[in-house]
C-alpha cells in the first residue's frame, strides 16, 4: 500500500455502495473505508456490496477474496423502504434514523420515502415503533448505478454537516446560558436555590 491513507480511502470509498447502513460496524461508508485503508478492518464486512464488492476491494488491495463474514449480515438483493402511509402515526423517528435524508415529513403528519433517494440502509425499518414500513425491490439499475451512490455520498455528508452544526449550536447555546446565569446574580442564587433542594419531587 505505496498510496497515502487520505487517496487510498478515497478508492476504497468509491468501491463500497453507499448505503450508510452501518452493517460493517462503522458509522458510514467512509468511516469504514478509513478504517481498511489503515488496515484497522477486514474487506468482507459489506453485506450490501456483496461478493462483488469484496472481489473490488480485494483487486484494489491487492489481497485475497473472502467470503463475507456473516456476523455481518448476508448477500442479498437491495431494497428500498416504503411507509404505509396509512398505519403512520408521524412519530418522525424513521426521518431522524435515514443516514441521507430520504424521508421527509412532519411530526404527526404522514411521511414519504423518496423512492430515488433511498439507499435501502434499514435503518428506518427498526426505528419504526409502529412496524409501517416496508422493503420492495430495488431497481437493478438502481442497486447498480454509480450514480446513485455518489449523490446517496453526498446526501450523507450534508446530513452529517448539518448534525454537527446543529450539536455545536445547542453546545454554544447551553454555554451562553450558563454564562447568563453566572453573571446574573438573581439567576444565580436561584440557581444555587435549586441545587440545594435537589430534584423536584413529582
Amino acid at each position: 500500500m505505496s498510496a497515502p491513507i487520505d487517496t487510498l480511502a478515497d478508492r476504497i470509498d468509491a468501491l463500497l455502495p453507499q448505503t450508510q447502513c452501518e452493517q460493517c460496524g462503522y458509522h458510514g461508508c467512509r468511516p469504514y473505508a478509513e478504517a481498511i485503508a489503515r488496515g484497522e478492518a477486514p474487506i468482507n464486512q459489506c453485506p450490501p456490496g456483496g461478493a462483488a464488492g469484496i472481489a473490488k476491494l480485494a483487486a484494489l488491495l491487492d489481497q485475497p477474496v473472502l467470503p463475507l463474514n456473516p456476523d455481518h449480515g448476508i448477500d442479498k438483493p437491495r431494497t428500498l423502504a416504503r411507509i404505509v402511509e396509512a398505519d403512520c402515526i408521524g412519530c418522525t423517528k424513521c426521518i431522524q434514523a435515514c443516514p441521507v435524508d430520504a424521508i421527509v415529513g412532519a411530526a404527526k403528519l404522514m411521511h414519504t420515502v423518496i423512492a430515488d433517494d433511498c439507499t435501502g440502509c434499514e435503518l428506518c425499518v427498526a426505528a419504526c415503533p409502529v412496524d409501517c414500513i416496508v422493503l420492495e425491490p430495488m431497481p437493478l439499475a438502481q442497486a447498480g448505478d454509480v450514480a446513485h451512490a455518489d449523490t446517496a455520498r453526498e446526501h450523507f455528508q450534508r446530513r452529517e454537516a448539518r448534525l454537527a452544526r446543529e450539536q455545536a449550536q445547542r453546545e454554544a447555546e447551553l454555554a451562553a446560558r450558563k454564562v447568563a446565569v453566572e453573571t446574573n446574580p438573581v439567576l444565580a442564587a436561584l440557581a444555587r436555590a435549586r441545587a440545594k433542594q435537589g430534584p423536584s419531587r413529582q
